[in-house]
């Protein structure tokens, strides 16, 4: 059989794009959504707005670098628990002194601070270090229907 006159293909291994500080605006563009919370279970949501927080949504996404987006979410007094969690949920916190230990129910919490349980939530599903607290400040969460961020054009993201 007569050789090839074609020389053999040189074997390239494949390259994985890792996202870099110098390619922020050129490489992706962070976009605002907006999420309505009416009657969405809290877990299920938090776990959306964690991937989209983080840019898991994205072919672009990088472990150690933040390219994920902005999420705005309204009406966060009217997310729903399933089950019995209404009366049994219970959230703790603790100082660091012996006996010291605070807890606080579910429906409490939320007649007291309605951004809290989504916000605390969302953050437990995030990086325990800079960066998952550098994701968490992309998080508006809003008790109501309004927000003051229609400048930003957010798009509407129905989970």
């Amino acid at each position: 059989m007569p050789k090839s006159p074609l020389p053999k293909p040189m074997l390239q291994k494949q390259r994985t794009y890792m996202a870099k500080k110098e390619d922020a605006g050129i490489t992706f563009e962070r976009r605002w959504y907006v999420i309505d919370a009416t009657n969405k279970p809290l877990g299920r949501l938090a776990s959306q707005i964690a991937k989209i927080l983080q840019g898991k949504h994205k072919p672009v996404y990088t472990p150690h670098f933040d390219v994920g987006d902005y999420v705005i979410v309204v009406n966060a007094a009217k997310i729903k628990l399933t089950g019995d969690k209404w009366e049994q949920k219970v959230y703790y916190r603790h100082s660091g002194y012996i006996g010291n230990l605070r807890e606080i129910k579910y429906s409490e919490l939320l007649a007291k601070n309605p951004e809290l349980p989504l916000k605390l939530a969302v953050r437990r599903m995030l990086p325990k270090n800079e960066l998952g607290r550098r994701m968490l400040r992309k998080l508006k969460i809003y008790p109501g229907p309004d927000h003051p961020h229609q400048a930003q054009n957010p798009v509407p993201l129905a989970l």
